[in-house]
């Protein structure tokens, strides 16, 4: 089937083959014989595993075929996501709008860069995804195409077919014999990876509405917590995390055992209102039970590691550094500028941070540092011979010029 469809063009216009972003849920299930009859091609579905649970990758290769595919390609990008992902945006300090660790924005330039490469490896021309036309994820996938393969063709369904909604991709899939998906709808629009678990949607829309305590997946309601702390130890080197409690970890090994131990307290719950770059304002819950740890401790140390105009500088980069990876911008150039600065300003961030784990807080206990540019000689409230006291009179006159120069104009002295 695949190959007849192949030697014909398609309702709106011809390619070869296409490589599509695939979940095996009910959209992307339509969008494979959707490609097919518009496009004339060939569909290669690809799955990117970066750790939104083994149940959604079951049975995949019967259904993308069962729907049309050719063929269906699974690859396991967990190390890769962490460690050249979401490391670095740890180490940047990078959040968005004060609130929103990045979850699903630094997870879609690690799939769509896996989307170019399989590409390359079956021969395809041209690359497709399920994002919808109003949201962030169309434009972080397209932006990564771009950058790594301009030649590429992309075909977004949502932006051309007519169908509005699930009824209509029900139809659409009966009509041209697609299985559909048995899936149990949920009322909530989820996106999961080993980083956190977002959720939007039914009555999250209205921003004066409480979350239900059922709708959290990957933490206890810090209400239900133990009623008992518990402590962790994370060891940093550079900036990097590579240790929990004394042992080190590979990098998914080490968020899947932070996100474990902070889910169990109740670690990381955000509800916030952003603003998409598509210009709209979108209410989401966000649960990142081991990113909101991570975040801690890497903060915590930089304390001792770095100077004043150091952290200043640093944070106001970070910003920047979000903003772009919020925009789908990870392969610009100004981001790889941006983390080569993060890179060398955080060599000496080394050391351990301790943490307690309580009812959804998460309090620094302890940090410690090689490299610490804290004194207790000099920070004591004793008299040391390196900070003398009576120097501050003459600092303080200096510092404090401008203001008594302008109190001086305004009073006529």
């Amino acid at each position: 089937m695949a190959s007849e469809a192949a030697k014909d063009g398609g309702l709106r216009g011809k390619l070869k083959k296409v490589v599509l972003a695939y979940s095996g849920g009910l959209d992307t299930s339509v969008i494979v014989p959707w490609l097919r009859e518009n496009y004339g091609c060939e569909v290669v579905c690809f799955t990117a595993d970066v750790g939104q649970g083994i149940k959604e990758l079951e049975g995949l290769e019967k259904k993308a075929k069962a729907s049309g595919a050719c063929q269906l390609v699974v690859k396991d990008l967990q190390e890769e996501f962490v460690k050249n992902y979401i490391f670095p945006c740890l180490r940047a300090g990078a959040i968005y709008e004060r609130k929103y660790l990045l979850g699903t924005s630094m997870a879609r330039p690690v799939i769509a860069k896996a989307m170019v490469d399989v590409a390359k490896e079956v021969g395809a021309d041209a690359v497709a995804h399920g994002c919808t036309g109003k949201g962030n994820d169309q434009v972080r996938f397209e932006l990564t195409f771009f950058a790594l393969d301009p030649k590429l063709s992309v075909v977004a369904p949502w932006r051309e077919w007519d169908i509005k909604g699930r009824e209509d991709a029900i139809e659409y899939a009966k009509k041209h014999n697609v299985p559909v998906p048995v899936t149990k709808k949920s009322i909530y629009s989820r996106d999961g990876n080993l980083w956190h678990l977002s959720h939007e949607g039914d009555i999250l829309e209205d921003p004066a509405n409480e979350p239900k305590k059922d709708m959290f997946m990957l933490t206890v309601d810090p209400e239900d917590a133990p009623d008992q702390p518990e402590y962790v130890e994370i060891g940093i080197v550079s900036g990097l995390p590579i240790s929990v409690n004394g042992k080190e970890l590979s990098p998914a090994n080490l968020l899947t055992e932070l996100n474990q131990i902070g889910g169990k307290h109740g670690i990381g719950r955000v509800d916030m209102v952003e603003n998409r770059l598509v210009g709209m304002k979108s209410r989401g819950v966000y649960e990142t039970p081991g990113g909101t740890i991570l975040f801690t401790a890497v903060q915590e140390l930089e304390s001792l590691t770095l100077d004043r105009e150091t952290i200043q500088v640093k944070d106001s980069l970070a910003l920047k550094y979000a903003e772009l990876v919020y925009a789908g911008r990870w392969f610009d150039p100004l981001r790889e500028s941006l983390d080569a600065f993060m890179e060398n300003i955080t060599k000496t961030t080394t050391g351990s941070v301790t943490l307690k784990l309580y009812k959804g807080s998460v309090t620094v206990t302890s940090r410690t540092s090689p490299y610490s540019l804290y004194r207790q000689d000099i920070s004591s409230f004793e008299s040391g011979e390196i900070y003398d006291q009576a120097d501050a009179a003459g600092f303080i006159r200096l510092y404090g010029l401008p203001m008594r120069v302008r109190a001086m104009l305004e009073k006529g002295i």
